[in-house]
């Protein structure tokens, strides 16, 4: 931490930031006006520094990571989005659907050492609400000691209206098939402007927010999501976050031990999409999204770096900018690989290992509710074999 607060405020002035240093410092919440001269500073170098200062305040020098599977279980939707290169029909070239037999043995042949399972997919209101509790129940089964975080707000919307029940009578039937967290995925951008333009047949950021805070007063934990650098403005993105910490606030004050602990910004990937003609994100709109959403959702504990999306090198030069996670192992994931990820299908523990030391923190292998399982304090001999890829994304 630069403790001349004076020297980053006098650089903070030239920079469209004045105030802001102070802000951070004292442990301020920042303002929507604030928030959009974060986004708009050309000092990113300055923004790295504030966000770091918040980020160590808060973990100090460790970086966490967890073992786990992804299983994207359909890619059959209908919502037909824009920006999706994952999604088909069901008799479209590429289509699938795991039966819960399929998922079993997903499960039972990952390996040993996952702690957790991330499933999320396509929508298709045909598959009937017992198919959601089969897949659930099977990966009970073949791990009953794997955390299961499934099923985005759009995803949970469609299960509930494919059950016919109430969301509280919905709920607690996934938790009792096995639904432990969810990764609060499918909010895009809270802007209807880019919804009725680009997913017009997904819901909107008010019924997200209702279900969100709804499965916070369940006790759920979640995580939060923004999908930047497709045609939103940067007063839309300060929008997103700002609806954010306010529910967050909301789930908090409510004291179920539900609520967001992570937020992962989503850098949007236009390969393959019906917006190839856009450009992916540079590397310091990625580092600028993660700094950003540190130091204004004070009230979220954690910012990850996700990898499969930002690119292993940026992803790590993130841990500097303000995110405390690189997420995890994440083996078998489909969705941004199918928009043109170039990251690998799986990272193992060593390479995990090096990109977080390398980066100046001490890796500490975590589950899905960030309880520390293992503190790596010294180098192991998976770091000393492994070897970090330089990636083109």
């Amino acid at each position: 931490m630069i403790e001349d607060l004076a020297f980053l405020e006098e650089r903070a002035a030239g920079a469209g930031l004045a105030g802001i240093p102070t802000k951070v410092r004292n442990g301020e919440r920042l303002t929507p006006e604030d928030g959009l001269a974060l986004y708009r500073t050309p000092d990113l170098a300055l923004l790295g520094v504030l966000a770091d200062e918040v980020r160590r305040r808060r973990h100090g020098d460790v970086a966490y990571y967890n073992v786990n599977l992804h299983l994207n279980y359909t890619n059959w939707c209908n919502k037909f989005c824009t920006f999706c290169a994952f999604q088909r029909r069901p008799k479209d070239d590429g289509a699938y659907c795991l039966s819960p037999e399929e998922v079993h043995a997903a499960l039972a042949e990952a390996p040993a050492e996952i702690t957790e399972v991330h499933m999320v997919a396509g929508v298709w209101p045909a598959l009937p609400y017992a198919y959601y509790l089969d897949i659930l129940r099977a990966a009970k089964a073949a791990r009953p000691d794997v955390h299961v975080k499934a099923f985005t707000m759009v995803e949970v919307d469609q299960i509930v209206k494919t059950a016919g029940k109430p969301l509280g009578d919905v709920l607690a039937e996934l938790q009792e098939a096995g639904l432990d967290s969810l990764p609060g995925g499918g909010a895009e951008v809270f802007s209807e402007r880019v919804r009725q333009e680009l997913y017009p047949k997904k819901m909107g950021a008010e019924r997200w927010l209702e279900l969100a805070g709804e499965l916070h007063r369940f006790g759920f934990k979640t995580n939060c999501t923004m999908l930047y650098g497709m045609t939103e403005t940067l007063e839309e993105r300060v929008e997103h976050l700002t609806a954010l910490r306010e529910l967050q606030d909301r789930s908090l004050a409510a004291e179920t031990g539900g609520g967001f602990q992570t937020y992962v910004p989503l850098a949007f990937h236009p390969e393959g999409t019906g917006l190839a003609h856009l450009p992916m994100p540079t590397a310091p709109e990625r580092l600028r999204s993660v700094a950003v959403g540190r130091l204004f959702l004070d009230n979220v504990p954690h910012v990850k770096a996700y990898w499969v999306m930002m690119g292993l090198e940026t992803a790590q030069t993130a841990l500097n900018h303000g995110a405390d996670d690189l997420d995890g192992t994440v083996t078998q994931e489909r969705i941004y690989h199918d928009a043109g990820s170039r990251a690998p299908q799986r990272l193992d523990r060593g390479r995990l290992h090096r990109l977080i030391r390398e980066a100046g923190f001490v890796p500490v292998e975590r589950d899905t509710l960030y309880r520390e399982l293992r503190r790596f304090e010294e180098p192991s001999e998976d770091e000393a074999v492994a070897r970090t890829p330089v990636l083109e994304v």
